[in-house]
């Protein structure tokens, strides 16, 4: 047996099934984004993303899944630069619920992350962004290139880059945009000769899963039409278009081959 990769049914969030039996199964979210689109006088958030819903929903998920442990590879929080006031507790009182779930949180640091450390419960575990490995599994969030540990997981699992796909407009949607998830096949590069160590791993993985923002408010970017903005292109460059990338909904519909990707391959020719 080794370890799967299972994405929860219609929901945003992955589990980690270890190959060993004695180990727990993790949940891993991504993008939570706290305090997208909140006020002054809403400072939880929109009601379709406020941030009581938000961890209501990721305690619910959580318990369906039969996991105790929950990963945040990155931007649990919105705003880049500091931390509004009325944003400190909405980000203490979301992680506060997850433990009184009875669930362990830790948190990969994104690039939305900066300064929010000192408004975490104590009991929340902060990952640097260059990851982390649970059960072969390396988590990152996908801003900063990771450790040398997590580059030799034989899976990879990242945020970010808040994949989508474009489908035809609805009346409810006329951009006709739906989160995705994206999985990519690899093949490993050939082990070479040194002469020295090199202080940089190749990325060894044979898979690559880059998970859907959790905030349903969160910007998508619509691979199957356009290549990711600035901020997002070295995800997208030196992990996704290094295999065969699909795209899936979150209801497990195959979309199929990324065709974006496939053009940008650095083995395509």
């Amino acid at each position: 047996m080794e370890t799967v990769l299972r994405p929860v049914p219609d929901a945003p969030a992955l589990v980690i099934e270890p190959a060993d039996p004695s180990e727990s199964r993790t949940l891993v979210v991504a993008d939570i984004h706290l305090g997208l689109g909140s006020t002054p006088e809403r400072p939880l958030g929109p009601p379709e993303a406020a941030a009581d819903l938000l961890a209501e929903r990721l305690i619910a998920v959580a318990r369906a899944a039969g996991v105790r442990s929950v990963v945040v590879a990155g931007d649990a929080k919105h705003p880049i630069v500091g931390t509004p006031v009325p944003l400190r507790p909405v980000i203490f009182d979301f992680f506060s619920e997850i433990l009184r779930a009875d669930l362990s949180a830790e948190l990969v640091l994104g690039n939305h992350d900066v300064g929010i450390v000192r408004h975490l419960p104590r009991e929340v575990m902060v990952h640097p962004p260059t990851g982390i490995v649970r059960s072969g599994v390396g988590i990152f969030h996908g801003h900063r290139w990771p450790s040398n540990p997590v580059l030799r997981a034989p899976r990879l699992v990242a945020g970010h880059l808040h994949p989508g796909y474009r489908l035809a407009p609805t009346a409810d949607d006329s951009e006709g945009k739906r989160r995705c998830w994206v999985r990519v096949e690899r093949q490993p590069p050939p082990a070479r000769k040194r002469r020295r160590p090199s202080r940089r791993s190749e990325v060894r993985a044979r898979e690559v899963v880059i998970v859907p923002a959790f905030n349903p408010l969160a910007g998508t970017e619509a691979l199957n039409r356009e290549r990711p903005a600035r901020g997002r292109s070295f995800l997208y460059r030196r992990f996704l278009a290094g295999g065969a990338a699909r795209a899936y909904l979150l209801d497990g519909t195959d979309l199929g081959e990324l065709t974006t990707v496939a053009l940008s391959s650095p083995h395509r020719r």
